[in-house]
């Protein structure tokens, strides 16, 4: 299935389908290194799909702007109390709508391998971020992926280049998903990124279909 259209992702949850459920490993990991700051905080969630992490962060503490670019994806989502469902494609419209003071934590769950270009998104979140805290990217990865889908999954050498663009950076698996903990973006990772660049790694300006990734039974 390719999806390369808003209205594609729109039928694909208007149609009850989902991706994989938040395990419990996962809540174990942000639990130990991403905690909710004691006075409170603020989470960002980019493609929030149908709001499972968004609203496992409310319930840690944090204040969370869950944005997501399907519209039928957020009409599935829960209301939870501390959450604000927000329909914003990052990529491509802009960051402005977006908490101006910046966020404790920012968490990208099954996401990052359908980002265009992941260079100038990684910089974009990493000017969001607070001094100190952290990004979290949750992603399969291509070894543990079936071959036709391993485009959709994030591969060593990507892992290796998307560390060197962060002074600290720690990996942890979740279930088989890889958990990255991403924090001090370096200033100088966008020349790196663009020397380095991995051959499988898509840009905006490449034209091929993305597809959704059949991860696990459709989340509730």
């Amino acid at each position: 299935m390719a999806y390369t259209e808003h209205k594609e992702w729109d039928e694909h949850y208007a149609e009850g389908q989902g991706f994989r459920q938040l395990g419990e490993s996962e809540r174990a990991l942000l639990a130990e290194h991403a905690p909710a700051p004691t006075d409170g905080g603020w989470a960002l969630d980019i493609g929030c799909w149908l709001g499972g992490l968004g609203a496992h962060l409310a319930s840690m503490g944090y204040t969370v702007d869950a944005v997501d670019g399907a519209e039928s994806a957020l009409a599935r989502a829960g209301q939870e109390s501390g959450v604000r469902w927000l329909c914003l494609d990052t990529e491509h419209d802009g960051l402005q709508p977006l908490h101006e003071d910046g966020y404790d934590l920012i968490t990208l769950r099954l996401v990052y391998a359908f980002l265009g270009d992941r260079t100038r998104v990684l910089d974009d979140l990493g000017r969001l971020l607070r001094e100190g805290d952290v990004i979290v990217v949750i992603t399969p990865l291509a070894a543990h992926a079936p071959s036709d889908r391993r485009d959709m999954a994030v591969d060593k050498d990507e892992i290796s280049l998307l560390s060197s663009w962060w002074e600290h950076f720690q990996r942890f698996d979740a279930g088989g998903l890889a958990v990255l903990l991403l924090r001090g973006p370096r200033q100088d990772h966008v020349e790196v990124a663009e020397k380095e660049r991995p051959s499988g790694t898509r840009t905006s300006s490449d034209s091929g279909a993305v597809r959704a990734l059949d991860l696990a039974p459709p989340a509730q």
